[in-house]
């Protein structure tokens, strides 16, 4: 029996002034599993979650979500399914944790009670219920991204896509991030995930797409990964290397 994939990305291209950041892009998502998108800089995966998640227009291809015809960019209640964590801190500074969530959820619909546990979880799942009432800005790097990080999926969207969502921060909140999404997939939550840091995608990722210059090289579990590069059994890196090459991409 085949299962209809969550998110379904078909012959996906966008271009800037003429040049193809993203070029012929497919890949499907299961329902319940973390995707991750692993590239160089530059390699196209924030122009790829930008296109799928509605924030960017003019793409070619097709988009289809749970065997439907998808256009988040057009369509608010489309865009509704999503849960967006930027790269870039999405969060008001002068507000506390606890503002911070309550405002955004409003903006999702959320009222009363319904309003007030979903903040209680996400404060809890973020590791910020001590601190919640303090404002933002008196908050560490990792404090900040684990605040963003449950923002994204206040309002319990279908698929929650995140853009890098630990550059910056220190160790101790990193882990309390990565077990933060295991918690999510483990409660049925599906993540596209990009990252350029190898332990990230092993640690988390079920499947993964490696993005170079735009294209889909490979795509697979990271044992099938190792397979597709003629090194089985290798660790992510050196398959990584294998399917990218070594050139520098400093832009």
């Amino acid at each position: 029996m085949t299962t209809t994939p969550l998110l379904s990305v078909r012959s996906l291209s966008y271009a800037y002034d003429g040049r193809r950041a993203v070029n012929d892009v497919t890949f499907d998502i299961a329902r319940g599993e973390i995707f991750g998108l692993l590239g160089p800089n530059g390699a196209g995966k924030t122009t790829t979650i930008s296109c799928v998640s509605g924030l960017k227009h003019g793409w070619d291809g097709e988009l289809s979500f749970d065997g439907a015809p998808f256009a988040p960019q057009e369509d608010a209640g489309q865009r509704a399914r999503l849960g967006v964590v930027p790269q870039e801190l999405a969060v008001y500074e002068h507000l506390s944790a606890r503002e911070n969530l309550s405002f955004f959820g409003r903006l999702s619909g959320l009222r009363g009670d319904a309003l007030d546990a979903r903040v209680d979880a996400a404060l809890a799942l973020a590791g910020l219920a001590e601190r919640a009432d303090d404002r933002v800005k008196e908050y560490s790097g990792g404090m900040k991204r684990r605040l963003n990080l449950v923002v994204g999926g206040l309002h319990e969207p279908d698929l929650v896509v995140l853009d890098e969502p630990t550059v910056g921060v220190d160790p101790q909140s990193r882990n309390h991030i990565f077990e933060a999404l295991e918690t999510l997939r483990d409660g049925g939550r599906t993540l596209l995930y990009t990252t350029h840091y190898m332990e990230e995608a092993e640690r988390l990722c079920d499947r993964i797409a490696i993005l170079d210059e735009g294209r889909v090289v490979a795509i697979g579990t990271r044992a099938e990964l190792a397979e597709t590069a003629g090194i089985p059994g290798a660790d992510l890196e050196r398959v990584f290397l294998e399917l990218t090459g070594k050139r520098l991409r400093d832009r």
